[in-house]
């Protein structure tokens, strides 16, 4: 084992895995939404330029357009409306340099920025006017149009196209707006450093929630490691893992966990005080066997006086050990009902009426009065088997205890939610003292007599625990001399749902062999 050990590829832990996954999922689910809003972001800041460029354009084409012939400086400038200085141009024609430039007017306004140039050409392509000294080559088209360009050291918008008469129909110039966006460049850097400093939190962020979630998932899981491990090494320990104040599929796990736990501790208690119990009862009966066996081997050979009472008395241990066995088998087996007749339903109706006619039949000397106030069947989750053998236990008890008044009396009735039996018989009673112990597993009430009926001591004990198993209870209350009654409780149920439990209940075994 410690070579399988040494050998134990290295792993990652559930924590770092955990922590990796969930800081990965945030981190990206903000990277994909920051870059969604940018894309949107972009997209409104370009429209608006581009807005602003066709708004400039179609306001310089309309004072243009009634210009009939080929663009001159003198037919530009007036409409224009600017007062203008002049300076050299391509082909030797003066271009315009504004000095109040063409930025009064109410629409031109909105490209007032340094970063946006008005260039305006004759048909020729010569320039013939221009805002800013940073105009870009003529592109001569057939129709107005805005396009982003970049390289070569611009990255913007340009728009232009054709200035047509509205005299002649004929291309009278050309116009160019150079938009080279600082504004927009601008706004786009501020945005990507906002991002990447959120990104950066989002990280910082996702991480620390990451851990703080993983550590509070894990801590359960921690707790059950080692609770395992102490059970592992200590199979009889009590420990338990800590309750956790959470109501969620943790909390439910770790009481799952424990009440296996105790399941487990109650089926290894309940083997231990099967064999003590065992090693305890059994002791009487084989040094009875050990007895006879001694006389016979002495001189039971040559008297058949001997022979004849100790295989008698022999057989007759035999007997009461088999008795005492099924009955310890019983015992133990009534607390598994949970697992063994999980699905188990029966009419206690019916199981009353043929449990006490069974009787009437065997103990004819006996009076049995059944006072049974259920209308038809009255469904309980409980084995059948199972309460017909928690009512015989009843019963016999009563006859075995019953004296001069052979009258032995059971009632049923319904009440909230629940089905009541009670076993009354007037015989010699329990005292105080024995009714608190009357259910404990080997006491006797009264031992010699006990023994005289073939008792051990185990019957009460099977019913408590059988009737418990099935969520019921079971109590007594004895006068001595007067006799004692003993009632049950067992929830019901509705026939609908009695129904469906019988539809997927699969056979099952009866309770002892």
């Amino acid at each position: 084992m410690k070579k399988q050990a040494q050998k134990r590829p290295r792993r990652f832990s559930l924590s770092v895995k955990w922590t990796a996954v969930v800081t990965t999922g945030v981190f990206t689910t903000f990277i994909v939404l920051a870059l969604i809003l940018v894309a949107f972001m972009r997209a409104i800041l370009i429209q608006e330029e581009q807005n602003n460029v066709q708004d400039t354009l179609n306001a310089v084409e309309q004072r243009l357009s009634p210009v009939a012939s080929n663009l001159t400086i003198a037919s530009v400038v007036p409409r224009i409306d600017v007062s203008a200085t002049t300076a050299p141009a391509v082909g030797g024609t003066k271009a315009v340099q504004p000095s109040t430039s063409i930025f009064s007017d109410s629409v031109v306004t909105k490209i007032s920025r340094e970063d946006i140039s008005l260039a305006i050409y004759n048909k020729q392509g010569e320039v013939i006017f221009s805002s800013r000294a940073n105009d870009q080559p003529l592109n001569r088209t057939s129709e107005m149009k805005i396009y982003e360009q970049r390289g070569d050291g611009f990255s913007g918008l340009i728009g232009g196209g054709p200035i047509t008469s509205s005299r002649t129909g004929e291309v009278i110039g050309y116009v160019q707006i150079t938009d080279q966006m600082d504004a927009f460049h601008s706004t786009m850097h501020q945005v990507y450093l906002i991002i990447t400093v959120l990104a950066a939190a989002a990280l910082a962020i996702a991480l620390a929630l990451a851990f703080f979630m993983t550590r509070r998932f894990m801590q359960p899981i921690k707790l059950i490691t080692n609770t395992i491990d102490i059970v592992n090494e200590e199979p009889q320990s009590s420990v338990r893992i800590p309750e956790l104040r959470r109501n969620d599929e943790l909390g439910d796990l770790v009481n799952e966990f424990n009440g296996m736990l105790d399941r487990i501790q109650q089926f290894i208690d309940q083997q231990g005080e099967f064999v003590q119990d065992v090693s305890h009862e059994l002791r009487t009966p084989v040094a009875v066997l050990e007895g006879h066996l001694q006389l016979l081997n002495r001189w039971g050979k040559d008297d058949p006086q001997v022979l004849d009472e100790s295989l008698a008395a022999s057989l007759q241990e035999i007997t009461r050990m088999k008795r005492l066995i099924r009955e310890m088998l019983d015992l133990t087996r009534a607390d598994q009902v949970d697992v063994q007749f999980p699905n188990a339903v029966c009419d206690i109706h019916q199981a009353i009426d043929q449990v006490v006619n069974d009787f009437k039949m065997v103990h004819p000397e006996f009076t049995f009065l059944l006072d049974n106030e259920l209308d038809g069947p009255v469904w309980v989750r409980m084995y059948r088997n199972h309460l017909e053998q928690v009512l015989i236990i009843l019963l016999d008890n009563a006859v075995k205890y019953s004296k001069d008044r052979k009258e032995i009396q059971v009632s049923a009735g319904a009440e909230e939610g629940a089905i009541a039996i009670a076993v009354q018989d007037f015989g010699e009673g329990i005292s105080p003292k024995d009714r608190e112990r009357v259910f404990n597993r080997f006491y006797r009430v009264d031992k010699a007599r006990s023994r005289e009926a073939g008792g051990n001591g185990l019957g009460l004990a099977i019913a408590q625990r059988l009737v418990e198993s099935y969520h019921g209870h079971i109590s007594v209350d004895s006068a001595l001399g007067h006799g004692s009654i003993f009632r049950i409780t067992l929830p019901t149920i509705t026939e609908a749902k009695a129904t469906a439990l019988q539809a997927s209940a699969p056979a099952k075994p009866e309770l002892h062999d």
